[in-house]
Order: C-alpha cells, then structure tokens, then sequence
C-alpha cells in the first residue's frame, strides 16, 4: 500500500455493490454510493448518505419508516411500564421528538427520578418526591431475575436495566436504558466491510458503539452473506429473550451465563459453529483478549468493542494492548540506535495485531480511522500518525477527511 493513500481500494462484494466517487472538497471527501443487491429487482440511488434498503421506491421507504417508527414506540412502552405509573405517564405525555431522544431514566432510593436524553436536551427530574423502596422493588418484579453482571433485559426488545446493589445485596438503584434498532449508521463504516478484515470500535459510554455492532451483524450476514455469530454477554447487542431481535438480521446469536464465561463462548463459537465472522462486545479482560487473538489466528473476522477512548489508552492498557499487537521493550546497538536517532532501549510493538482497523467513536458522527499496524508503530516512536476523519455535515452527508495529523483530530 503506498504512502499516498491509507486506504487501498477493496474489491467490491457481488452481493452489496458500493461504487464510491470520491469528490475531491479541500480534503473533504463526499461519498456519492449507488447501491444495488443482488437479490433484489431493484436498486436504490441516494447520495452522501445511502439507505441500506431492499425497497427502492420512495413511498415505500415512507411506509418503512412509519413502520420503523410504530415499532419502537411499541417497545418503549414495554420499557415504561416496568416504570411507577406517574413516571410512565408523564414520558407518555412527552412530545414525540423529546421522547425519541429518550436515553434513560434513573431510579435511586431516595433520589428524584431523573430521565436524560441524547444530544443537548440534558436531563430531568420527572417529579417531586423520592423514589421509594417499594417502587424499586415493583420494578424488580417486573423485570425479573438479574445476571451476575446485574444487567436484565425485556424480551423481544433491546432495553437493558442495570440494578445497583447495597453491601447486603439489596437492589437501591436501576438503570433503564432504551434500546432502539436505530439504523443510518452502517454508512460510516460501510466501504471497510469490504476489506474483509477485523476492526475495533472503541468510545465512552453512550455514543453508539452497539448500536453499530448491531447494524453491522445485519449487513454481513444479509447484505454480504456471511456466516455471522454473536456473542451477546448482556443480550444487548440481540435483545433479551431466547429469539434475538430482528435487527441482527439472519446473524445467529449465543448467550452467555456469566460475564466470566464469555471468552470461553467465543473460542466454543469458532469450534462448533464454523463462523466467519464473529461480533463481541466489551472485550475487557486479558482472557478475552487472548481468546481475540486465537480467532483471528483462525482466519475469522472480528468486529468488537473496549473499554477506552484512544488507541493510546488500548496501547497503555496491558489487559488490552494486545488487542494492537502488545508492546515489548527492544535494546538497539550502538550503531541501529545512532541511526534511528534514538535512545537505545525503546518500545516496539511486539506482533502483528489482532484487528487491522481500529474506529475511536469520539462522538456518534465523529469518527476518527487507524490503520491499526501503522498507527501503533508511530506512536511508539513518538510520531503523529495520519488517519482518517469520518463524520456527517449539517445536512447529515457522511464525509471522510483523509490524512489528518491525529494530533489534528477533534476531542
């Protein structure tokens, strides 16, 4: 691959033809995708942001849409009425566009319930009085059992309540999390699905690293026909319940009995189930790592997500850096140290790493592109390496900003 382009061009998928024109704007680069499937009679021509549709005709996108819509709102309620009744109407009682920007309501004893929402709407109270330990209890009921990672689901849905336990492991906290088959992200991720290769998603809490995961599971196993296989430890990548949402597509799904066991599921998925692509979230312990590796050693795609919000911190990280091919520390002769202008004991990274591609989810449309291998290297030697900025514009367009200092790159 040349130094003047980052990003070979992959050989397009029969099954998803993308053909990109890239439009040359001071750097800026505008996708234009026209996308047809191969089992469809029809296609669909948008430009910058490409609906990954099976219906070409506008109406019936609208009717798609509409019904998209109804859909979640049918869930949401499933949320809400796990809810006291005056939590649950007043969210009801919402406006519709406040509503779908609902993120998730607090519940701790004694405190104001709280709801707080994505974008700039912030949070607030839903009403004037405590919640109660009765309230948290009914709740519970409504839920159910809770796993060892204190996380429970809503069958047929992609909600996610997390409890916060007292010392006598009495529940004094839920977390309600709405959880909605959101689609319209694939876009920015689409064209390095084409390479065929692993790739890392890393990012705080909240700026949709699931949600891609999950879109991703669908355009594998539907669009590029891949043999697909979750591991979904909290079933929130599938939703909770033993049928996992549609929004995975014909991706197959594995639960997990303990957090601790999800390594072991991942190597028993390669060994049994003949993946070709394997989709796991969280990767946090060194177990899972390895296990990471082992995959990928088999010649099976890995799409995942860490903990972190840098590759400097995965490279930091020694649970994760082998996720990027793991740090050692190298001693140069006089002469090698000389010439490499250096010190004589520096760090290098130490293999090959496990994903080729590593996304820093900064924010939900502010993406920032590693080639993994190169961006490690430099960094180890004190250099700045170049990436790729992906993000939408005010008219929501997917544009790509190519080789940009990282150092360059917005927090």
């Amino acid at each position: 691959m040349s130094n003047s382009s980052l990003w070979a061009t992959a050989n397009t998928n029969p099954a998803a033809a993308v053909r990109v024109k890239r439009l040359n704007l001071n750097q800026k680069y505008y996708y234009s995708s026209s996308i047809s499937y191969s089992s469809s009679s029809s296609s669909s021509s948008f430009t910058g942001c490409p609906l990954r549709m099976r219906m070409g005709k506008r109406a019936h996108m609208a009717t798609a849409s509409n019904c998209l819509h109804h859909e979640q709102e049918d869930h949401l309620l499933s949320l809400l009425q796990i809810l006291p009744r005056d939590l649950h109407d007043n969210l009801l009682n919402q406006p519709q566009p406040k509503r779908a920007q609902l993120l998730e309501v607090i519940m701790d004893l004694g405190r104001l319930p709280e709801a707080r929402y994505l974008d700039d709407l912030g949070a607030q109270y839903l009403r004037t009085t405590a919640v109660s330990l009765k309230e948290l209890e009914d709740a519970q009921n409504a839920v159910g059992d809770f796993g060892g990672d204190n996380r429970a689901g809503i069958a047929g849905t992609l909600h996610r309540i997390s409890a916060i336990r007292s010392r006598k492991g009495m529940i004094v906290g839920l977390t309600c999390r709405v959880g909605r088959a959101v689609s319209g992200h694939i876009d920015m991720v689409y064209d390095l699905l084409q390479y065929s290769k692993s790739i890392l998603f890393i990012g705080r809490p909240g700026v949709g690293k699931t949600t891609v995961l999950r879109e991703i599971a669908r355009v594998m196993s539907d669009e590029y026909h891949k043999r697909v296989v979750i591991i979904d430890t909290s079933n929130e990548i599938g939703g909770d319940g033993n049928i996992p949402h549609a929004a995975i597509g014909r991706a197959r799904r594995m639960q997990v009995t303990e957090p601790s066991m999800q390594h072991k599921v991942m190597i028993e998925a390669v060994e049994n189930h003949m993946p070709e692509v394997i989709i796991v979230d969280e990767i946090g312990t060194e177990s899972e790592a390895l296990a990471c590796r082992s995959i990928a050693e088999r010649g099976v795609i890995l799409i995942a997500t860490a903990h972190g919000q840098k590759l400097e911190n995965i490279i930091k990280n020694p649970t994760l850096t082998d996720l990027v091919g793991g740090v050692e520390t190298v001693t140069l002769g006089d002469g090698e140290a000389k010439s490499r202008k250096c010190q004589k004991t520096i760090l290098e990274r130490q293999a090959s790493p496990t994903f080729e591609f590593l996304i820093e989810m900064r924010q939900r449309d502010y993406w920032v592109t590693h080639q993994t291998e190169k961006s490690v290297d430099l960094l180890l030697r004190g250099k700045i390496p170049q990436v790729e900025v992906r993000t939408r514009d005010k008219e929501l367009k997917f544009v790509i900003e190519r080789s940009k200092a990282y150092d360059q790159c917005d927090a």
